[in-house]
């Protein structure tokens, strides 16, 4: 948060690094047995990526209909990666079976591969963008909304979903290809998410780092299984609305009633521990401000500022402000940034471009033989570019012919002029992302949801504009996840041709097991019921924004607009003061996007994730080593544990088997 934070991070990331990489310099002979890139992708690493795949899209789909808000999972996979290959390889030794040994960058393959998988859960849109076409969401949206035509429905389905992802995600594995020398090694963009995971790699394999990874993986079957068997156990109690631990009255049952309470939920408890303090008591901040003070307020004044007839959900109600005003945090946060990196992509590259003759030949005289070496593989292992613009070219071509037919609200000449401009975004976005590690990829898809919508009209600005952003969003996200995953390859010596190939196989897989895990819930599940847990906030914050485009101001609810004026502002002048103040005051000051989502959710998860800062805190207080070394594997195994009962619950609930017992709590009369 801050480009002060930021640099520190990565001071810290490049010496772990160095140090290392002076390991690994104890075994040359292990750096010049590198497999060649067909050697690497194996079908141990497939399965297991499959896997992880699989478990982190269940919790991904699921922090999607809750919350909107997903931690970045990526060391977490590469942690998880480790400990099923080597778990697998310690067994077949010990049954007396000869294993292919475990390598970095077989590591590092099933770790893109599995996130490539996953990262389609999240950024499928199956939480926003196309979920937000449904009747369900179009109903609370306001049937008489004058943008909110009922022609824009379009019900979830496995077909067309799967087929829609299938010609938007591949274009964006091709549009920065010819471009990854010139982002990794000549403008030596840190990506810091993607040096991060490496320096996890390559920590795991040294004689060092194998001690550690046995403690982490020890600590990391502890907590997985502790979170499975609780989440096992929570499920008995749950048998009825607002029944079991979820539903506890910690501070009491009015509290209860303004959803401030602690819900027992491992996976947000894992989430607050794998996010910074900052995040977590931003949640807290927005839930506190939102559900403590201006819901009741805004609620006293049912019959003044809207009619009292009303019911709670509808948009011209209280619901309308929640809806609204979380909008205008994440528009003045999203807009901020964006033009923040914007700024930041131009100037650097100018610098860049001014000082490129002067600093050619003296930085590849300085450059560490390390550093050389892992250039000299990484331009040698080339993808040529002639496939690289061939593929984009022709799966543009069937995009463009594909999506107008499965929605002819967004025409083809719509579509064209996306992929036009989607190799410029994609580099802006993927630029700022290695210098900030903040990926603007939303933020890109609401410009394009925005401007589509309004140049659409009443007819299929809706339609238009939520599938326009999901086409932008797509293209520019993973074309930006590739430059972070070229940079982890880059570090860990893996060749790139095996990470792409990697990529592709993730992707094909994510848009299998994506939209299949997304139906366990919608099947199993109350999904988009604004009383269930599954909520899916951001399905009806995304039509909002697709009638706002369309209708304009007219759609809000009476003083809505000032009050979304006022927060927009806020938004900005609290992203101003983080920048431009010393660190010591900045670091303090809230994140308007993360404060935005508990004023539609609800308080309870921010408690949640307070507590697994609350964690964090007091452990490094404790022991701070120990805390570094162990963290990020007891947060993986609290999310996963509690993800992984989510499979057997769900396929409970589709064959309508209740749990047998309903825990609740009622006042004394």
């Amino acid at each position: 948060m801050g480009n002060m934070n930021n640099m520190e991070e990565m001071n810290e990331i490049e010496r772990v690094e160095r140090e290392d990489l002076e390991e690994m310099n104890n075994e040359p002979e292990e750096l010049k047995r590198i497999a060649p890139w067909t050697k690497q992708i194996t079908v141990r690493g497939l399965i297991t990526s499959l896997l992880i795949g699989i478990i982190y899209s269940v919790i991904v789909t699921k922090l999607n209909l809750t919350t909107g808000l997903v931690p970045n999972l990526n060391v977490s996979a590469a942690l998880l990666a480790f400990v099923f290959v080597r778990s697998w390889t310690t067994l077949l030794q010990k049954a007396g079976f000869v294993s292919t040994p475990f390598t970095r960058q077989e590591n590092t393959i099933i770790q893109t591969c599995a996130v490539a998988c996953y990262a389609i859960a999240f950024g499928g849109g199956f939480g926003s963008y196309l979920l937000g076409l449904n009747r369900k969401t179009y109903e609370q949206a306001g049937v008489d909304s004058e943008g909110n035509n009922p022609r824009g429905i379009k019900e979830p389905g496995i077909s067309w979903m799967i087929g829609f992802l299938f010609v938007t995600c591949f274009v964006g594995l091709l549009t920065l290809v010819p471009l990854r020398k010139i982002m990794i090694i000549d403008y030596k963009l840190a990506y810091p998410s993607g040096t991060a995971t490496a320096v996890l790699i390559n920590g795991f394999h040294t004689p060092k780092g194998d001690k550690t990874a046995k403690k982490q993986v020890q600590g990391f079957m502890k907590f997985f299984s502790f979170s499975f068997l609780w989440a096992f156990f929570q499920w008995f109690y749950a048998g009825g609305d607002s029944c079991g631990f979820s539903h506890f009255p910690t501070f009491g049952l009015e509290a209860w009633k303004n959803s401030f309470y602690f819900d027992f939920s491992m996976t947000y408890v894992g989430a607050g521990m794998i996010c910074s303090h900052l995040v977590n008591l931003s949640l807290l901040l927005g839930a506190v401000l939102s559900w403590g003070v201006m819901w009741p307020l805004i609620g006293g004044l049912k019959g003044e500022w809207f009619p009292a007839t009303l019911p709670e959900s509808s948009m011209k109600s209280l619901n309308g402000y929640k809806v609204f005003i979380s909008i205008a945090l994440i528009l003045g946060d999203g807009l901020y940034n964006f033009l923040k990196i914007l700024f930041f992509t131009a100037r650097s590259i100018h610098t860049r471009v001014k000082n490129s003759n002067d600093k050619t030949s003296s930085d590849n005289r300085k450059q560490h033989p390390d550093d050389l070496q892992r250039n000299e593989l990484f331009i040698r292992e080339s993808i040529p570019i002639w496939l690289a613009c061939a593929g984009y070219i022709v799966f543009s071509i069937i995009s463009t012919i594909v999506i107008p037919l499965m929605f002819p609200e967004l025409k083809w000449y719509y579509v064209a002029v996306a992929y036009i401009l989607a190799p410029t975004l994609s580099f802006c976005n993927a630029y700022g992302s290695g210098l900030t590690d903040m990926n603007m990829s939303y933020n890109y898809g609401k410009v394009a949801l925005f401007v589509l919508a309004a140049l659409s009209g009443k007819e299929n600005g809706v339609v238009a504009g939520l599938v326009g952003c999901g086409l932008i969003k797509s293209m520019v996200a993973i074309s930006s996840d590739l430059m972070h995953d070229f940079k982890t390859g880059h570090l860990t010596l893996t060749s790139p041709r095996s990470m792409l190939l990697s990529q592709a196989i993730g992707t094909a897989m994510g848009c299998v097991v994506a939209p299949l895990t997304f139906f366990l819930f919608y099947k199993a599940f109350d999904v988009g019921n604004p009383d269930s847990e599954y909520k899916a906030p951001y399905a009806l914050i995304y039509r909002n924004m697709a009638i706002l485009g369309v209708q304009g101001f007219s759609a809000l609810p009476q003083h809505c607009l000032q009050l979304c004026y006022g927060f927009f502002s806020f938004s900005i002048a609290v992203n101003i003061l983080r920048d431009f103040t010393p660190n010591n005051i900045g670091k303090w000051v809230p994140v308007p996007m993360a404060m935005a989502v508990p004023f539609l959710v609800g308080a309870y998860f921010a408690i949640d994730m307070c507590m697994g800062s609350l964690v964090v805190y007091a452990w490094h207080k404790l022991n701070g080593e120990k805390a570094g070394l162990m963290v990020p594997a007891v947060a993986s195994g609290l999310i996963c544990g509690d993800g992984l009962w989510l499979l057997p619950s769900s396929i409970l609930a589709l064959f309508k088997v209740r749990p047998p017992i309903c825990m609740k709590f009622l006042a004394t009369t």
